[in-house]
């Protein structure tokens, strides 16, 4: 898929606050908002044009803004947030969505967070998790089926989001740790499995002609070698802090 714009929210002062299970240290705004800078010129560098939505202080996780919803070129499904502190963010990306696409949303008792939906060409993976379960998850896979998708829910437990254990370096390729390398729903996939203790690196960002991985794992960045002619290493510390990764910090359209 060619991607020509995002979306992204810049981070509240208040961000801190948000939902975290990572117990590394309290995050610090200055530095996560210098790094959310260097993660919108990366997008930009790539050739999208970003639109940097106002920080939604209510709502400290709503800068990772692809848990609010599942877009396509044909349309963008309006998520059902897991965690109930964070419904009310969807609500916020709706109208931001309404003038790029046509919308469905995904209702009640289904949740779904973007950051469990993969997009493989034709293909998308969801993962049912603490966030999203499968009542979502099969209200997701009735919009897109009418749209030529195909859907495969995945089951995770020892993790938030199926995108931290799985993603696509291209349409062929998955970057996958060891607890997904060898599940039957990736059969077929060419794979680049990360060392355990990189395992948060899983989670990168293909847009158009390159990759974007977090900065400070070189055993992956040697792994990727000539399979990615672009690499771009983004500082993420903060995020990580917050259970977050690079896929959260923008929708792509």
């Amino acid at each position: 898929m060619h991607f020509t714009r995002a979306i992204a929210r810049s981070p509240a002062k208040n961000f801190s606050e948000g939902l975290s299970a990572a117990d590394l240290g309290v995050a610090d705004f200055a530095t996560m908002r210098a790094q959310h800078e260097a993660y919108v010129a990366a997008l930009r560098d790539a050739g999208l044009a970003v639109q940097v939505l106002d920080a939604a202080p209510r709502y400290p996780d709503a800068h990772f803004v692809e848990d609010t919803a599942v877009v396509t070129p044909e349309i963008a499904v309006i998520a059902r947030p897991g965690a109930p502190s964070r419904r009310g963010e969807e609500a916020l990306m709706e109208p931001v969505l309404a003038a790029h696409r046509s919308l469905a949303r995904i209702e009640s008792p289904g949740t779904l967070e973007g950051g469990d939906v993969l997009q493989v060409g034709k293909r998308f993976f969801v993962g049912v998790t603490a966030r999203t379960n499968e009542a979502g998850a099969r209200q997701l896979e009735s919009v897109l089926s009418e749209h030529g998708y195909r859907c495969t829910l995945i089951p995770v437990t020892h993790t938030l989001h199926l995108k931290s254990d799985v993603n696509a370096v291209s349409e062929e390729t998955l970057l996958v740790t060891p607890a997904l390398a060898e599940h039957e729903a990736l059969a077929g996939y060419e794979k680049i499995v990360v060392e355990p203790d990189e395992a948060y690196a899983a989670n990168v960002v293909r847009v158009n002609d390159r990759l974007l991985m977090p900065r400070g794992f070189p055993r992956l960045r040697e792994q990727l070698g000539a399979r990615v002619a672009h690499v771009v290493e983004l500082e993420m510390s903060e995020s990580r802090k917050m259970d977050g990764g690079l896929t959260c910090l923008s929708l792509r359209l």
